[in-house]
């Protein structure tokens, strides 16, 4: 039997019915690895040796009578996150030999709860690209069509999933870099809850891995089904014992409903800012068509609803912020120069992007304020709804474009060039208020590229929008194999 796309949920039954050992499984990951990923580049550090020395640790344990949530299950880890012995690099050609010294708590978590991890999966550079490719491991293919980008920043690990190598994978998220490489890849991401999970440890070199509460972003699970995110999340979620104590923990409440036909969803196709793709607007539809079939409450307009394009604003100010903390000082200058020549009339996200990388903290404090005023107005409309749907990017995953810099990019959506940072917008939504976001495959677009749409939920409310996803798996399908084209094993 082949094990390599069942799910975590499956493989964890098997392995506890004696059907299937972890180094069984742990070899079948490898060896489909070797075999495939050549052609993807999804894996760009393998861990093989350790990954064999756990899962023959997974099978005795197994045998003593033990048990864990992920106990033999292969697992991937983006390489952002520090992995003892072996480099975190975040694709910096400096630090091609920095070595991390000790584990990024998220692996920690993942070992206690026993699983095998296979290696890190690869990563634009210094995480800020809608892609994933650097001069040192090179450029990750969609395995749904290679010319085209798995997506970033966790673009390694959506595109791991997608190929079948390990059924779980945990990555992180500022700019959608959990939901577009799922929406890319046809796989399921979910984005928690800011602070929900600690991030220490995944941390660019040569920082020190310390208990830093990041802002906006976050760390999160991917997975082929809806099922293995909450499975993975409850792995991940809880506070940083550095900084809040062994044994304190958060509770996170049970999802609001149980079946589709007591939910109440917004759905949202049109953002002020940018259009929606065709193909992407037929995911949103046909994720709403489904919520209606089933009897749920669906709504397409709510004066609720925060002003979308005070929110990119806002978004924009406190991302860029943060990017460009440690600019070196000549280079601060700069652009605080050419920030000063903007028009004040200027209220586009490219002056947005360029304010922000210069915001004084008096100006920080400013756009913090409309956030909270927009955490405030969340709350409102989730008084009355449950979850909204929405795109995740204007379109599918579009071929590979390496070329000049991140603002000279443009996208393409459905004939008409768009530049190319706008398209986050739609990962704004749920950031800047700090939101939970799940992404799911709602299709195929005519071109046969995966299609995913954002279901976000209630803050600290993971659960409505991660059981929303597992009812619409049921109604619309989810997952799909796709038709890689493998080099046979040699003779």
């Amino acid at each position: 039997m082949e094990w390599s796309f069942l799910s975590a949920g499956e493989l964890g039954a098997a392995l506890r019915a004696g059907e299937v050992t972890s180094v069984e499984l742990t070899d079948e990951a490898i060896a489909r690895i070797e075999r495939a990923d050549k052609a993807i580049n999804a894996i760009c550090v393998p861990d093989f040796d350790r990954a064999r020395a756990a899962a023959r640790d997974a099978d005795r344990a197994r045998a003593r009578g033990a048990d864990g949530p992920l106990l033999g299950i292969p697992v991937t880890v983006k390489e952002s996150y520090n992995m003892a012995g072996l480099p975190t690099t975040w694709g910096i050609p400096q630090y091609a030999n920095h070595i991390a010294a000790e584990d990024a708590v998220q692996v920690s978590r993942l070992k206690a709860a026993g699983a095998v991890l296979l290696g890190k999966t690869n990563v634009p550079m210094t995480l800020r690209d809608i892609q994933s490719f650097n001069d040192i491991y090179g450029v990750t293919n969609n395995p749904w069509d290679h010319s085209r980008t798995s997506g970033g920043s966790s673009g390694g690990s959506a595109a791991a999933l997608a190929a079948g190598f390990g059924p779980l994978s945990i990555g992180s998220d500022l700019a959608g870099s959990l939901r577009t490489p799922a929406h890319f890849c046809g796989v399921y991401a979910h984005k928690p809850t800011l602070g929900l999970a600690p991030t220490r440890g995944m941390v660019a070199p040569p920082a020190q891995p310390l208990p830093i509460d990041l802002d906006l972003a976050v760390v999160g699970p991917m997975a082929r089904t809806a099922r293995d995110l909450t499975r993975l999340l409850d792995v991940m979620a809880g506070p940083d014992p550095l900084t809040h104590g062994i044994g304190y923990d958060i509770a996170l409440p049970p999802a609001r409903h149980d079946r589709l036909p007591d939910f109440r969803v917004l759905v949202i196709e049109d953002h002020p800012l940018i259009p929606t793709g065709s193909a992407v607007r037929a995911g949103v539809n046909r994720v709403a068509q489904a919520l209606i079939d089933a009897g749920a409450r669906v709504e397409r307009h709510s004066s609720l609803l925060p002003d979308l394009t005070e929110a990119a604003t806002a978004y924009m100010l406190l991302m860029m912020s943060n990017a460009a903390a440690n600019l070196p000082a000549d280079v601060y200058e700069q652009l605080r120069a050419h920030a000063a020549t903007l028009s004040p009339a200027d209220r586009t996200l490219d002056a947005a992007r360029l304010r922000g990388m210069v915001l004084s903290h008096r100006e920080w404090v400013e756009a913090n304020n409309i956030r909270e005023i927009h955490r405030d107005q969340w709350r409102r409309l989730f008084a009355e709804f449950d979850a909204v749907v929405c795109p995740i990017t204007p379109t599918p995953a579009f071929p590979h474009d390496h070329s000049g810099g991140l603002d000279s990019r443009r996208i393409d959506i459905d004939g008409a060039d768009h530049p190319y940072f706008d398209q986050l917008v739609w990962a704004g939504v749920a950031t800047m208020p700090g939101l939970p976001a799940t992404a799911i495959p709602a299709g195929r677009s005519p071109a046969g590229l995966p299609v995913g749409v954002q279901l976000i939920g209630p803050m600290f409310e993971d659960r409505t929008p991660l059981r929303l996803a597992e009812l619409l798996e049921r109604e619309i399908g989810g997952f799909e194999k796709p038709e890689l084209i493998l080099p046979q094993p040699d003779c």
